[in-house]
C-alpha cells in the first residue's frame, strides 16, 4: 500500500479539524498553515471531502470547514478513500476484480488479505483516535514491534 500525499493531506487536514472540535470552523489557509500543505492543493482536497460529506463548508467572515459528523465516527479510511480511491487495489484494479491462474493462482487471496489488514486497522481507527493521541492497543502494540519501522 502506498499513502500518496493527497491522501496524507487530506488525512493531516481532516485532524485539525477533528481537533478544532464539532463547532469551530477552519478557514483552509489556517489548515494550510499548521500543517505545511500546499494552499492550492488543500483547496481541492477539501473541495473532494466535501463532496464525500466528511465536512462541510460555510462562507463569510465566520465561514470556514468542519467536519459533517463527530471525529469519533469518522475512519481514517473514510477519509483516504474520498481524497485517493479504494485502500488497495493491484494495477488500479480492486483484488475481487482480478483473476491469476497457474502458479500466481493463490496471489488472489493473497491480495484479498493483504486488503482486510489495511481495512481493519484504518477503517478502525478514526480521527478522534488520532487527534487526541489515544490509538487503540492492537495500533500500539503493531507500532512498538522494532520490525515495523525497517525497511527490509
Amino acid at each position: 500500500m502506498r499513502i500518496s500525499a493527497r491522501a496524507d493531506y487530506a488525512v493531516r487536514a481532516a485532524l485539525e479539524l477533528a481537533a478544532a472540535g464539532s463547532e469551530a470552523s477552519l478557514k483552509a489557509e489556517a489548515i494550510a498553515a499548521a500543517q505545511g500543505i500546499p494552499h492550492k492543493f488543500l483547496e481541492g482536497i477539501l473541495g473532494d471531502l466535501r463532496r464525500g460529506g466528511l465536512v462541510v463548508s460555510q462562507r463569510g467572515g465566520n465561514g470556514g470547514y468542519r467536519l459533517a459528523r463527530p471525529a469519533e465516527s469518522i475512519a481514517i479510511a473514510d477519509v483516504i478513500r474520498v481524497a485517493d480511491g479504494p485502500l488497495v487495489s493491484v494495477r488500479g484494479v480492486r483484488p475481487p476484480e482480478l483473476s491469476y491462474s497457474g502458479p500466481a493462482e493463490s496471489l488472489l487471496p493473497l491480495w484479498i488479505a493483504a486488503r482486510a489488514n489495511v481495512r481493519k486497522i484504518l477503517g478502525e481507527v478514526t480521527l478522534a483516535h488520532v487527534a487526541t493521541a489515544k490509538l487503540p492497543d492492537e495500533v500500539l502494540s503493531l507500532a512498538e514491534d522494532p520490525e515495523a519501522w525497517t525497511n527490509p
